[in-house]
């Protein structure tokens, strides 16, 4: 009875041991997708920069989210304005405004 018992056991932690093993390389994958995506990102600076060159000032606040930049600045009539900003290449997704002139 004592054998069946050891061999149950090892047979099942074995079965959770492999288990994990298969796991862990997807979990590892999926991260490293992430991060390399997050690496083409451009900075904040470069944001700001290529919104100034559109004619986008007084910026009250620049914030990465999940998949964007979230800008509020004035934009080029006057306007507040916040901004929803590609990341890779700076391209101004969605506008809204927040309080005309």
């Amino acid at each position: 009875m004592r054998a069946t018992t050891l061999i149950a056991t090892l047979a099942l932690t074995g079965g959770i041991l492999g288990a994990g093993a298969a796991f862990m390389p997807a979990m590892a994958q999926t991260s490293g997708t992430t991060a390399t995506t997050q690496a083409n990102w451009l900075t904040m600076q470069q944001v700001q920069t290529k919104l100034e060159a559109a004619g986008y000032r007084d910026f009250e606040k620049i914030e990465r989210e999940r998949d964007k930049y979230e800008v509020k600045a004035i934009d080029p009539q006057g306007q507040r304005v916040e901004l929803d900003i590609d990341p890779v290449t700076g391209d101004v997704l969605k506008t809204e405004v927040k309080r005309s002139k």
